[in-house]
């Protein structure tokens, strides 16, 4: 993330009353079904030079009691958050944030610590003059609910990925990126964004003529033009996005968890790699990783990473008493991509040091869901070049192999240390499915069955569905794909996933939504239940 503060607000001294704190009155008192208040969002303007908050604010790794908020400055800035309990903000806590300037790009990120749980936030972020703290630019508000203490609150989030890919940009004809605003309105408690924020390796055209004749029209910038290769056109592309207003509203209003996939620096990358693509003249994919990782950084609100691209984008979020969503990154550790066949890999697609991260952070998880983002789906063959494989999968049905000797690894010790309600999320492919897993049906069959749900894209092109692998016995309750490849939005095919968990039957309802509000396909799980 940008530079982050925190200051050391402590729980006692925002609850302890006085013109200073922030008592939030309780939900059941404001109506709790109600819709919260839509964030002005407007991009704010320069007032006689003053700092100005142009890409809005968003809010990242909300927790019980605590919550990144983040903006970026047209200028260096002293960066201050003021939370209240009301959109009056008759009364507020103030919380000090980094002066941003040019080695963050004028990005910075706040902490606020001490918050009740279960509660609704509205802060706004006013930028100061670093010389004159008086002259400060007009605020601009956001707001955002703590994650639950009590279980019977229950839980709602949306997931989903996939932003501006394959040429689709922001299209001012339909209204920018419109899936935004429809899941905006469902109101979900976070949004869990399941990597590929960014197409860094995806140039922007002004327009591009589809095969009915048609155009697309793309709003376009100079970072666009070409694939990313410094730190600044890193930068750019993120920026790129934020010049929607519909993205805006979002992040104004509904908090994320972010992953990072591969197209935040190149298709398909892998660590190592050396590039044999013409418009690259760094060739080095271990290079645009770091200036990606930096700028990822920078731009995404994310605890455990830096703004100078120091940390790390596994973690585990913490969402109350019903839900712990663990952060994966198949990106950063695992091998080179190749047919996958080896008897033996240490290394796999987590690596050794994440996977045993991953294994003792659901020993300890009392949650009754256990959310495994992953940014790559396991029983899908996604294919790299001719003989190459992307993901996890390598269209062999037989026992564990490469990549799939890990995740064995981690399915084995599941069920032996008898670890229930996970589920694993996921994006990438650009098509929606739900498929269980079962022993019964697989080659390797020391695991208790579970689920992965896949949703995207949001804003990119659609393809076919893949083959599954027969390794971990996937069977595919339920796909919607296209049937030829890159389909433009214009032509649908734009999906997000609704997950939501009941307070009083801890049962998981997970929806399969396409762009427009059709829900394909329900599945209801029940907490503690195995082979279901």
């Amino acid at each position: 993330m940008a530079q982050v503060s925190g200051h050391g607000v402590g729980r006692r001294s925002l609850l302890r009353g006085g013109a200073a704190a922030l008592a939030l009155p309780s939900l059941a008192a404001a109506g709790a079904g109600t819709a919260r208040a839509v964030p002005r969002t407007a991009p704010a303007q320069s007032l006689g030079g003053r700092p100005a908050a142009r890409w809005g604010v968003q809010t990242g790794d909300v927790t019980t009691s605590s919550g990144l908020v983040w903006v970026r400055s047209d200028r260096p800035a002293r960066m201050i958050v003021e939370a209240s309990a009301t959109e009056t903000f008759r009364s507020v806590r103030r919380y000090p944030g980094p002066l941003v300037g040019p080695d963050t790009d004028c990005t910075g990120t706040t902490a606020l610590h001490g918050l009740p749980p279960g509660e609704q936030v509205h802060y706004r972020v006013v930028l100061a003059d670093p010389d004159d703290p008086r002259r400060t630019g007009e605020p601009v508000y956001g707001t955002f609910r703590t994650a639950p203490v009590r279980r019977r609150d229950g839980v709602r989030f949306l997931w989903s990925g996939d932003l501006a890919g394959q040429g689709w940009g922001i299209n001012p004809d339909r209204g920018g990126f419109p899936i935004f605003e429809e899941m905006r309105r469902r109101n979900p408690d976070f949004f869990l964004c399941s990597g590929d924020s960014i197409y860094a390796d995806g140039p922007i055209a002004p327009s591009v003529t589809l095969p009915d004749g048609r155009t697309w029209r793309n709003v376009t910038t100079e970072e666009k033009a070409k694939v990313a290769e410094t730190l600044a056109e890193f930068r750019g592309n993120f920026r790129y996005n934020l010049l929607d207003e519909q993205l805006r509203r979002f992040h104004a209003q509904v908090p994320g968890i972010v992953q990072w996939d591969d197209h935040e620096v190149l298709n398909n990358w892998y660590p190592g790699e050396i590039l044999d693509d013409a418009r690259y003249t760094e060739k080095r994919v271990d290079v645009l990783a770091a200036r990606a990782l930096r700028a990822f950084g920078e731009y995404t609100p994310v605890r455990t990473l830096r703004a100078n691209g120091e940390g790390r984008v596994h973690r585990v979020v913490r969402h109350g008493p019903l839900l712990d969503v663990f952060v994966l990154d198949m990106r950063t550790y695992r091998n080179a991509n190749s047919p996958g066949r080896q008897p033996a890999d240490d290394r796999g697609i987590l690596g050794a040091e994440q996977l045993a991260w991953l294994k003792r952070e659901l020993s300890r998880s009392r949650a009754v869901w256990k959310v495994i983002a992953a940014d790559m789906p396991l029983g899908l063959v996604v294919p790299d070049g001719r003989t190459d494989y992307e993901a996890v999968a390598q269209a062999d049905p037989g026992a564990p192999l490469g990549r799939e000797l890990q995740i064995a690894e981690l399915l084995r010790y599941i069920k032996a240390r008898r670890i229930t309600g996970t589920v694993w999320l996921t994006a990438d492919v650009h098509y929606t499915s739900a498929q269980h897993y079962a022993p019964s049906r697989a080659a390797f069959q020391d695991f208790a069955p579970f689920w992965e749900f896949v949703s995207g894209p949001l804003n990119a092109g659609g393809f076919p569905a893949l083959k599954l692998d027969g390794t971990f016995g996937p069977e595919q309750a339920f796909v919607k794909a296209p049937t030829r490849a890159n389909v433009s939005p214009l032509d649908g095919g734009q999906y997000y996933g609704e997950a939501e968990i009941d307070g009083d039957s801890g049962e998981l309802t997970v929806r399969l939504c396409e762009e427009g509000g059709t829900v394909l396909f329900t599945k209801v799980l029940r907490p503690g239940r195995v082979g279901q």
